[in-house]
C-alpha cells in the first residue's frame, strides 16, 4: 500500500489518476490520495473527490480518498464535515521547533491522536534529528494513547521514520501501521521499499496494517 501521496490539488504535480496509474504500475495494491487540507477550499474539495471517484472507477486497484491535515497548537485543522466525506485522514506536524523542544512535538501528536477525525499520524519523528529525541517514556506514552484510541502510524519511506523499536512496539500492542511514500510526483507513488523492509524487520504481518482487508 501507499497511503500518503500528493497531487496538483496541493503541492504535488500530477493528476489523481496519474498517481493511481503509477501505483498500479509499481506493484502497489492500494493507493491513497492525501493532499494537504489547507489547499482545499470547499469547491476544490468537491473537485478533488470527484477526481478520486473517477480514478477509482478506472483503476484496477482500490483507490482511497484521504487528506493530510495539520496538527496545530489549537488542534487539528479538520472538521467533522470534511472527515465524513473521506475514507481516512492523516495528521502531521508541520511546525518549526527549536532544539530541545521535542516535548512540544510529542504533546501535539498526543493531541491529534485523541481527535476523533484522525486515523493516521504522519511521519512521526521526522524532526527529531533537529530538535532532539524524546525519552523512551514519552514515546511509550504516545504509543499507549494510540492503542487506547485505535489510531495508526505511517511508516514513511521519504523520512525513514519511525524507528525500528517504535514499529516493533506498535506491532506488539496491536497499533496499526501503513506504508507511505509521501510522493509529490506520480513517478514516486509506490516507492515504499524502506517502509516494507523495516516493517518486515520488526516482524510485521499483513494483519498489522490498516486496511489490510483491501490488500
Amino acid at each position: 500500500m501507499d497511503l500518503h501521496t500528493h497531487t496538483k490539488f496541493s503541492d504535488g504535480i500530477g493528476e489523481v489518476w496519474d498517481n493511481a496509474a503509477y501505483g498500479a504500475l509499481n506493484g502497489i495494491r492500494l493507493v491513497g490520495i492525501s493532499d494537504h487540507i489547507h489547499y482545499l477550499s470547499f469547491t476544490n474539495l468537491n473537485h478533488y473527490l470527484k477526481d478520486i471517484e473517477r480514478a477509482r472507477e478506472e483503476s484496477e486497484i482500490p483507490i482511497l480518498a484521504g487528506i493530510e491535515a495539520n496538527i496545530m497548537e489549537t488542534g487539528v485543522d479538520i472538521t467533522d464535515e470534511i472527515r465524513g466525506r473521506l475514507d481516512y485522514a492523516i495528521a502531521s506536524v508541520h511546525l518549526w521547533f527549536n532544539p530541545g523542544e521535542s516535548w512540544k512535538y510529542v504533546e501535539l501528536v498526543k493531541l491529534a491522536i485523541q481527535d476523533k477525525n484522525i486515523d493516521i499520524i504522519g511521519h512521526f519523528g521526522n524532526v527529531f534529528p533537529y530538535i532532539g529525541y524524546p525519552s523512551r517514556e514519552e514515546v511509550m506514552e504516545v504509543i499507549e494513547i494510540a492503542e487506547a484510541h485505535g489510531k495508526a502510524f505511517e511508516i514513511s519511506s521519504r523520512y525513514r521514520v519511525p524507528e525500528l523499536d517504535f514499529i516493533r512496539e506498535c506491532i506488539k500492542r496491536g497499533v496499526k501501521l501503513v506504508f507511505a511514500s509521501d510522493a509529490h510526483q506520480p513517478e514516486d507513488v509506490g516507492k515504499i521499499r524502506w517502509s516494507e523492509k523495516i516493517f518486515k524487520r520488526a516482524g510485521g504481518r499483513k494483519e498489522d496494517l490498516l486496511f489490510s482487508e483491501l490488500l
